[in-house]
This record gives structure tokens, C-alpha cells and sequence, in this order.
């Protein structure tokens, strides 16, 4: 594996695995941007960051990095609504400048793509 691809890896494990933490460190921020259409906020907040967990430490195994990353990108964009939302009604988190809540979705979408990338199967030597 190259250094970038492990750098992109490394990358990844970190932003999931302290998002994940952070779901149970500060809960109720990750509440206070679920869209009210979605039921059980706050059940939704830990389950979405055990499995935010659970992905950042399939990576750290070659056996189950390129399931891991299927299932953090699904996870990626189950969340989408959440920044959707939080883009939308900007009144809601004066704290946060309107161009941040923008930019969350183009990074969103770069986020999935380094998961993909960094996760990919190899392919071994006999497949070159």
C-alpha cells in the first residue's frame, strides 16, 4: 500500500473514530442538527456513532477494510439530511457561518470518495 493511500486511510480512521466518540462526548450537539422529520433523535445519535466506531476500526484490518469503507460511505450518506438541513435552516446554528454549512456537502462528497479510494481491495501481484 502506498503512503498516500495509508495517509488517506489514517485520514479516515481519525475523522470517523473522534466523530464517533464525539456522538457520546457531545451528544447533544449531534441532536440539535437532526432534521425533525427524523424520529428518535437521540437513539440515532449513539447508533450512528457505534457504527462511526465500529467502521474506523474495520479499517485498521485488511480483511475487513473494504467492508468497513462500503459501510462508512453508506453511513456518509445517511447523514446527508443532517447537513442538508443544517444548510438549509441556518437560523438554527447562528454560531456556524452560512458558507460552512455549504461547504459540509462538497466535503461530504470528498469524504466519500477517500473512503472509497483509501479502501479499496488491493489488487495482489498476480492481478497486475
Amino acid at each position: 500500500m502506498s503512503k498516500l493511500r495509508i495517509a488517506g486511510l489514517g485520514f479516515v480512521f481519525l475523522w470517523f473514530m473522534i466523530g464517533g466518540i464525539a456522538h457520546f462526548t457531545s451528544t447533544p450537539k449531534f441532536v440539535a442538527i437532526m432534521p425533525p422529520y427524523i424520529p428518535l433523535h437521540l437513539e440515532a445519535v449513539y447508533i450512528s456513532g457505534v457504527f462511526e466506531i465500529l467502521g474506523a476500526v474495520g479499517l485498521l484490518f485488511a480483511r475487513w477494510r473494504h467492508l468497513a469503507g462500503w459501510g462508512l460511505i453508506a453511513l456518509t450518506i445517511l447523514v446527508t439530511p443532517a447537513n442538508i438541513h443544517m444548510w438549509l435552516n441556518p437560523d438554527l446554528f447562528p454560531t456556524i457561518p452560512p458558507i460552512a454549512l455549504l461547504i459540509r456537502l462538497p466535503i461530504q462528497a470528498a469524504l466519500i470518495l477517500l473512503i472509497w479510494w483509501a479502501s479499496k481491495r488491493e489488487k495482489s501481484p498476480s492481478q497486475v
